[in-house]
C-alpha cells in the first residue's frame, strides 16, 4: 500500500558524480555504504565479505589500503565484486596510484595529507585516467596541523576549512568529481560541521558519525547524527560507523533511511513492543521474521500487532498484518482488508507465503 507520508523531506540539490555505476547527489537515491575489517591482502575472505555486504543492501563498499600489497590486492578482488569498491587511503601517494590502476573506482584521501603539489597532481592524473572519484574525507582526528593550531581544538569552522582547502587543491587541478564528508564522534560537532559545508559547497557529501561505538550505543549516536542531518535535506550517502559486523552497519543505515522515507528497500516491519494484551509472541515472532524475510529487497510494509488496540488501524496502512486475537486465533489482513483468521502457530509461515507472493506480484509489475 502507498500510505502518504505525514512529511516529505526536501533534499538540497547537489552536483552529481559517479562512483563506478552509481551516481551520487542531485536527484538519485542516498548510497549505504560500509568497509571491511579484513585483511585487503587476504583475498578470499575480503570479496566474502564485500559480498556480505552488497547482499545486505549497500550500494558501496570501502576497502583499507594501507600498504602496497593492500591496494595491489584490489585487481583481484574487482574481478570477483560487482559493486563499486572505495580505496581508503590516508598519507601515501602510492596507494592512492595503485589502487585508482588497480580496480578502485573512488579514492578516500585528504589532499593535503598526501605531501607536496607534485604528488598531489600524480594522484589526480591516476584518478583521471581511470575514471576514479575522490572522497575528500576531513576527520576530527586528523586535522591539518596548522589549521589545529589556528582553532586550538577541533570545531566545526575547522573541519570546513579543512574541507574547502582541500577541495581547492582538486579544482585547481581541474577535478571535480568528488565528494565530501567532515566526520567526527562528536554528534553536536558533526552536525553543525555539515550544516556549514552544506552551505558552503554543492559537492554531495558523505554523512557518518565517525568512531560511534558499539552497535547498540554506535547505531543510536548515528541515528541522532544522521538522521538529523538527512531529516534537514542535507546528504547523498551514508555510512554507520560501528564496532561491529559490516553487515549490521548495512542494516542500521537502510532502516534510518526507511524510517524517513528516503528509501524503500525491503520489508518494513511495524510492530507494537507487546504487553499483557498480546495474543502471540509479539518479540519473538519479529525476530524470527527479519531473520526470515531478509532477502526480499521489494519494499513491502508488514504489521505486526499483537492485540486488537491499535492492530485493525496499523494494517490498515500496510500491506500485509497481522493482529493478535483471542484464544490462539489471529487476524490476516491483505491490503488493509480483513482476509483470514491464522492460527498462533502458523504466523510465522503464513506471514512469510504472503510477504514472498507480494513482492513477487510487485516483481513482475
Amino acid at each position: 500500500m502507498n500510505i502518504r507520508p505525514f512529511r516529505e523531506i526536501k533534499r538540497k540539490k547537489t552536483k552529481v558524480i559517479k562512483v563506478g555505476n552509481v551516481k551520487i547527489g542531485g536527484d538519485n537515491p542516498i548510497s549505504v555504504q560500509s568497509m571491511t575489517n579484513t585483511l585487503t591482502t587476504n583475498v578470499k575472505e575480503t570479496i566474502k565479505q564485500i559480498n556480505s555486504i552488497q547482499g545486505e543492501g549497500a550500494d558501496l563498499v570501502r576497502v583499507s589500503c594501507p600498504d602496497e600489497l593492500s591496494s595491489k590486492s584490489l585487481k583481484e578482488i574487482v574481478k570477483h565484486v560487482d559493486i563499486p569498491i572505495i580505496a581508503d587511503i590516508h598519507f601515501h601517494y602510492k596507494r592512492a596510484i595503485e589502487a585508482a590502476e588497480n580496480g578502485a573506482s573512488c579514492l578516500r584521501i585528504n589532499p593535503g595529507n598526501i605531501g607536496d603539489e607534485k604528488k598531489i597532481k600524480e594522484v589526480i592524473r591516476a584518478a583521471k585516467d581511470n575514471n576514479c572519484s575522490i572522497r575528500v574525507g576531513v576527520n576530527a582526528g586528523s586535522l591539518e596541523k596548522d589549521i589545529l593550531e589556528k582553532f586550538k581544538e577541533p570545531c566545526p569552522e575547522a573541519l570546513v576549512e579543512s574541507a574547502l582547502r582541500n577541495i581547492n587543491i582538486l579544482e585547481n587541478e581541474d577535478f571535480f568529481n568528488l565528494k565530501v564528508s567532515v566526520k567526527s564522534s562528536d554528534v553536536f560537532l558533526s552536525i553543525e560541521a555539515y550544516r556549514q559545508l552544506s552551505t558552503a559547497t554543492d559537492y554531495p557529501l558523505h554523512l557518518g558519525i565517525t568512531e560511534a561505538g558499539g552497535f547498540i550505543g554506535g547505531s543510536i549516536k548515528s541515528s541522532i547524527g544522521v538522521g538529523t542531518l538527512l531529516l534537514s535535506g542535507i546528504g547523498d550517502t551514508i555510512r554507520i560507523s560501528l564496532s561491529d559486523d559490516p553487515v549490521n552497519e548495512v542494516k542500521i543505515g537502510n532502516e534510518i533511511l526507511k524510517s524517513l522515507n528516503l528509501r524503500n528497500r525491503g520489508v518494513k516491519i511495524i510492530s507494537c513492543p507487546s504487553c499483557a494484551r498480546q495474543g502471540f509472541e509479539v518479540i519473538q515472532t519479529v525476530k524470527i521474521l527479519e531473520e526470515k524475510l531478509s532477502h526480499i529487497k521489494t519494499p513491502i510494509t508488514l504489521s505486526i500487532i499483537g492485540c486488537v488496540v491499535n492492530g485493525p488501524g496499523e494494517a490498515a496502512m500496510t500491506d500485509i498484518g497481522i493482529t493478535g486475537g483471542g484464544k490462539g486465533s489471529n487476524m490476516l489482513y491483505l491490503s488493509g482488508l480483513q482476509t483470514e483468521k491464522v492460527l498462533t502457530e502458523n504466523i510465522i509461515s503464513k506471514v512469510i507465503e504472503e510477504v514472498e507472493k507480494k513482492a513477487s506480484e510487485l516483481e513482475k509489475n
